[in-house]
């Protein structure tokens, strides 16, 4: 499968019952989600409800089926972060080295800069060598290293932020969607 038979358009309502089954899936079973309890469709449709129209959340179909998702939402809560969002990627396991996360994730970039944002965060829990080469092969530079942040699984996790920048610095902002 090539990425022919993928395609991306903006999350809808109807999405959430798989979008948590896959987040569900990452929790439970991997430490590349931080979270210890299952989330519910109906929270995370909450979630996007009230900041869909400042963050666009994705969703990935190939050949019809759902195949992952990608959002973004607030890095830090203070007024001057607004430029900056966190994103983040999930892919199903059955479409995983087949193109799927970078068409995916390179149409949220594009959406954020379309936006007005001027840069973007993703959070890799390490090791991750997938996840690493994903956001460098779309050009997010490592920008700090956070040893220990999280115990989940029997172990301490390291995590890793990787920002791309998605405009010069030599502007000024324009306000986004609050």
């Amino acid at each position: 499968m090539g990425t022919d038979s993928v395609t991306v358009r903006p999350a809808t309502g109807g999405d959430f019952g798989k979008i948590a089954a896959l987040t569900n899936r990452f929790i439970t079973d991997t430490a590349i989600h931080f979270a210890y309890e299952p989330v519910d469709a109906a929270g995370l449709r909450t979630s996007w409800e009230k900041a869909r129209g400042v963050y666009p959340w994705l969703v990935a179909e190939a050949d019809g089926v759902f195949a992952g998702y990608a959002k973004a939402g607030v890095w830090r809560d203070r007024t001057a972060y607004s430029w900056t969002p966190e994103a983040g990627i999930y892919v199903e396991p059955a479409v995983h080295r087949r193109g799927v996360g970078r068409l995916l994730y390179g149409r949220l970039i594009d959406a954020l800069r379309d936006a007005g944002f001027h840069s973007v965060i993703g959070g890799i829990t390490l090791p991750n060598d997938a996840s690493v080469r994903l956001h460098e092969s779309l050009g997010f530079v490592k920008v700090g290293h956070v040893r220990h942040a999280g115990w989940k699984l029997g172990q301490w996790h390291d995590v890793g932020f990787w920002q791309l920048a998605l405009r010069g610095g030599d502007h000024e902002p324009t306000l986004i969607g609050r």
